[in-house]
């Protein structure tokens, strides 16, 4: 995401590109790139075999909306995912500590859009 929120060209960002920049194989951006379109998050500028541009604009996108197209929420630990059946729920004297935490983490991802990515990269170059 940041290779494409980065990138100034009309066209968009080609995929080769992002590849050799980030030093990491084509096939295995295949599987990035398509749960980044699937979400919404990018877009071919021409179609097929053109670059990718973002759909929106990079202050539009959180943290939190990159991980979902990956993960359908942030659960650090088992019992906090949607549907886990805890036989020990109501009773569990550590869940409100996990709970609070994960919200917390939820929270920071939300808060942190790829615009502020983009400054704390340039910073950093």
């Amino acid at each position: 995401m940041l290779e494409i929120a980065l990138d100034k060209t009309e066209s968009g960002v080609f995929q080769k590109d992002i590849a050799v920049r980030q030093n990491i194989s084509v096939k295995y951006l295949d599987n990035i790139i398509a749960s980044l379109k699937a979400s919404g998050l990018i877009i071919n500028k021409r179609g097929r075999k053109s670059g990718y541009r973002l759909s929106r604009p990079p202050a539009e996108i959180s943290m939190l909306d990159i991980y979902k197209a990956f993960e359908p929420d942030i659960t650090i630990v088992d019992c906090m995912e949607q549907g886990y059946d805890c036989q020990q729920f109501s009773t569990c004297g550590v869940r409100l500590f996990w709970e609070g935490l994960n919200n917390q983490i939820t929270e920071y991802f939300r808060s942190f859009t790829l615009e502020d990515l983009i400054k704390v990269h340039k910073k950093r170059q």
